[in-house]
């Protein structure tokens, strides 16, 4: 598995953790199907550029990014989706897809979607075959993450 360095904070705080392995996917629709998972649940990082900085956004995976919506929250004059050449060098342990939804362990500032409402979240744990899964509540605990409304 990859992410050591998400396994590691966990570890750090003391956060309670699963793992998983599945077949092979590359969206969040069929990662969360391959791991049995509500869409709700299952954590969907949208890389995106907002005034010329990176910016990591979490939605629930049955869910698509409002760039305007994002914007707003970020309070940016401009935002776009990432290129993969913009933000994979700051993932050195992951595979480019498949990035955990912790920014601030990859220094890369975060927002979370308001839409996250079960008691638990899965996410992409640095490959395309592993997840993770962690209380909701340690999760925005442990990120500390910016809260708002980010999808359409």
């Amino acid at each position: 598995m990859s992410a050591e360095k998400v396994r590691g904070f966990l570890l750090e705080h003391g956060v309670e953790y699963s793992t998983d392995e599945h077949r092979l996917t590359y969206t969040t629709s069929e990662t969360a199907e391959a791991g049995h998972v509500p869409g709700k649940d299952m954590a969907k990082v949208v890389m995106l550029v907002a005034d010329a900085r990176l910016v990591m956004a979490v939605v629930p995976g049955n869910e698509r990014v409002d760039l305007d919506k994002a914007q707003a929250v970020l309070g940016a004059s401009e935002v776009r989706l990432a290129e993969e050449a913009e933000f994979s060098p700051s993932f050195p342990d992951c595979e480019v897809g498949a990035e955990p939804p912790f920014g601030p362990i990859y220094d890369v500032p975060m927002v979370v979607d308001h839409g996250f409402d079960g008691p638990s979240i899965t996410f992409d744990a640095g490959t395309h075959t592993d997840t993770m899964t962690m209380s909701l509540e340690d999760y925005l605990r442990v990120t500390s993450p910016k809260r708002g409304d980010l999808t359409v």
